[in-house]
């Protein structure tokens, strides 16, 4: 447990948020929110378990639930109801929408960069995972040195992409517009693996009609990440209530409440959409209590 504690303490202080003032011009999403009563979400239709499309057509998981929570502060900040507008995006899309102001939160399966921090702001990590790859049974793919010259599947401007250049910058990338395209090419050989987040592809297998034929490799990711919310830069009230809820959420469920034990487990229990291993849940619940202590701990009463 030890490696897992100091990868969470690694996220913990990777995804730390410089907070900037309002902008002295301008509608902040507080105000616009406040005057429209609608907050505009941007999440994605295939990252299950954390966002995806269901069999009716909804956008829902864990952190559409996530987004819910932070519907619900703003309620009660704004003292008003306040409809949650959930708009299906691609990775490329995601930091385009925002500084652009056509959504006013994406909440899905990002994880912070440096890069990505130079165009918005991020909220506290509410989750972890990282960069693994989905082969054939019986693929000698795994190793750095393995995936020289092979066609590794990545969908663009994602920490997958960046991880698997940074392991092996020899690698042929093949680019896929959706990770179910990526699913896809690689039944049909069209690659030699797909690289995504490791709770993402272990979603998928738990879910595939046929999980022998694959496995996830290497057994230590080549990254760890934690999964957070962006928001427009110059917006300190609403990443404040973001965070906020974000931490709520979180203090209710390492101290056992059942109403956020109940949410957790609906997309990562055992009779959830993916069943996490217990280092992975352990190291969820690890970085939360990172965040609570740093954020200092909400009275009960609040919860």
């Amino acid at each position: 447990m030890t490696m897992y504690k100091n990868l969470a303490i690694a996220l913990f202080s990777l995804t730390l948020t410089t907070v900037i003032p309002d902008a002295a011009f301008g509608e902040t999403v507080m105000q616009k929110v406040a005057r429209t009563g609608v907050l505009t979400a941007g999440t994605s239709r295939d990252a299950m378990p954390f966002a995806y499309t269901n069999a009716q057509g909804q956008l829902t998981g864990y952190s559409v639930d996530m987004l819910s929570v932070i519907k619900q502060q703003l309620e009660k900040e704004l003292g008003k109801k306040i409809q949650l507008k959930l708009v299906a995006l691609t990775p490329a899309q995601r930091i385009p929408k925002i500084v652009n102001q056509q959504v006013d939160i994406v909440c899905d399966a990002s994880s912070f960069t440096w890069e990505r921090d130079k165009k918005v702001d991020f909220s506290v990590s509410y989750g972890a995972t990282g960069t693994q790859l989905l082969v054939k049974s019986g693929s000698n793919l795994g190793s750095p040195e393995s995936l020289i010259g092979k066609r590794i599947g990545v969908l663009a401007q994602t920490t997958n992409e960046q991880a698997i250049k940074r392991v092996q910058p020899q690698a042929k990338l093949v680019y896929l517009k959706s990770r179910s395209e990526g699913y896809t090419a690689l039944q049909e050989g069209k690659i030699d693996a797909f690289s995504s987040d490791s709770i993402l592809l272990e979603s998928w297998l738990q879910k595939a009609k046929n999980p022998d034929d694959f496995a996830i490799v290497p057994d230590r990711p080549y990254s760890r990440e934690g999964i957070a919310c962006m928001v427009p830069e110059n917006n300190s009230k609403f990443l404040d209530a973001v965070n906020y809820s974000l931490v709520k959420f979180m203090q209710g469920f390492v101290n056992g409440d059942t109403r956020y034990v109940t949410t957790f487990d609906r997309w990562f229990g055992a009779k959830g959409v993916v069943l996490l291993n217990r280092d992975l849940r352990d190291l969820m619940k690890e970085t939360m209590q990172l965040f609570i202590e740093f954020r200092e701990e909400i009275p009960q009463q609040e919860l």
